[in-house]
């Protein structure tokens, strides 16, 4: 039994993905990397608070055409997941600083990042057809927004739950263990592979959470901000996968609530008749 419980509390607190030295760059590295993604989050960050303060939060698409919402999509994509996928991201550059220079890194590094966006691009695609598909829904049917809401919770705790969220959250606090299968990666275009490869490990990861975009609206700027910090503490601290279950339960706890509580759906919410005269 104890052993047990000593087992339990070591998979609810695994090692910190950056390993045991605290960190996958020296720290002169590590602080210049930081600085540079910062330079690209915080314009991204910008952008998406921008189109939100302008669009609001409404059912569906809002009316916006496929291609404005992909570049929309990967704005905000690019704001929510730079700092949690760094590890990586730092490291396989770093390695390609090593192995090229000139325009050659820079080329490089351009078709790794493309890749990994690449793959949120294509998740993009399957957001874009679930909101408009729940939109209409919502149009024709007011009060379906609350079930929608309430099926949009519970798919994304048991999402947070299930096995494939841990796989793929596995890969992502591991990022020295994935680099070291990337290094024998093949060329031609080994570097678009391995942004492809992390990217959907990734989108793996967030998938259930993103699905929440749904009832809370896809261009809720509390909401981004709420999931762009639970992404980084899953993927980066000792207890991530611990948390993981806990926003699972908190989800399936709001699927329950959701029918009920219309505060939970803004991005329902502007087309559903008020409980008071439903």
């Amino acid at each position: 039994m104890r052993h047990s419980r000593t087992a339990a509390f070591a998979s609810a607190r695994s090692p910190a993905p950056t390993g045991a030295g605290g960190g996958l760059l020296p720290a002169r590295d590590l602080a210049g990397a930081w600085f540079l993604i910062v330079l690209i989050a915080v314009p991204a960050w910008a952008l998406t608070l921008g189109q939100a303060r302008d669009m609001g939060v409404e059912p569906g698409t809002m009316g916006v055409a496929l291609p404005l919402f992909l570049l929309l999509w990967v704005t905000m994509t690019a704001a929510m997941m730079l700092p949690s996928m760094a590890p990586v991201a730092l490291t396989w550059v770093r390695g390609i600083g090593r192995q090229s220079s000139g325009w050659t890194r820079t080329a490089r590094t351009i078709e790794f990042v493309g890749g990994y966006l690449l793959v949120w691009t294509a998740f993009g695609l399957l957001v874009h057809a679930a909101l408009a598909l729940t939109g209409g829904l919502v149009d024709d049917h007011p009060s379906a927004g609350r079930w929608i809401g309430a099926v949009a919770f519970l798919l994304a705790g048991l999402y947070q739950l299930g096995p494939l969220k841990y796989v793929c959250l596995r890969h992502c606090r591991d990022p020295m263990g994935h680099l070291v299968r990337y290094a024998g990666f093949r060329r031609p275009a080994r570097d678009l592979r391995v942004g492809v490869h992390h990217g959907a490990y990734c989108v793996g990861c967030c998938a259930g959470l993103m699905v929440v975009l749904i009832p809370l609206g896809v261009m809720n700027v509390a909401a981004m901000a709420a999931l762009a910090v639970v992404i980084f503490v899953e993927k980066l601290w000792s207890r991530g996968p611990l948390l993981a279950r806990v926003v699972g339960v908190t989800f399936l706890v709001l699927a329950v609530l959701a029918p009920f509580q219309d505060w939970l759906l803004p991005g329902l919410r502007a087309s559903m008749p008020s409980m008071a005269g439903a």
